[in-house]
């Protein structure tokens, strides 16, 4: 099952502990970077375009629980 993603209303919540702020995300990408070397060789990063992007995993920081979040409402977020 695919880790949920947060939205604009939404935010990540540890189901076991209740954890709201702190998480250890695994995620895969694929990327396309544009890199400047200077004359001593040294490269840098100067665009970066990510082509897909996919969580793995979300592991609480707080409890160390491994794929155990739900999605929230975020507070305020109802008018």
């Amino acid at each position: 099952m695919p880790v949920p993603q947060p939205t604009a209303d939404t935010r990540w919540r540890c189901t076991l502990c209740g954890n709201l702020t702190r998480f250890d995300v695994t995620r895969s990408s694929r990327v396309v970077e544009y890199v400047h070397l200077d004359l001593a060789g040294e490269p840098k990063v100067e665009e970066s375009e990510v082509l897909s992007e996919a969580l793995e995993s979300v592991r609480c920081r707080w409890c160390n629980a491994v794929d155990q979040v739900e999605l929230v409402d975020r507070p305020g977020g109802e008018d």
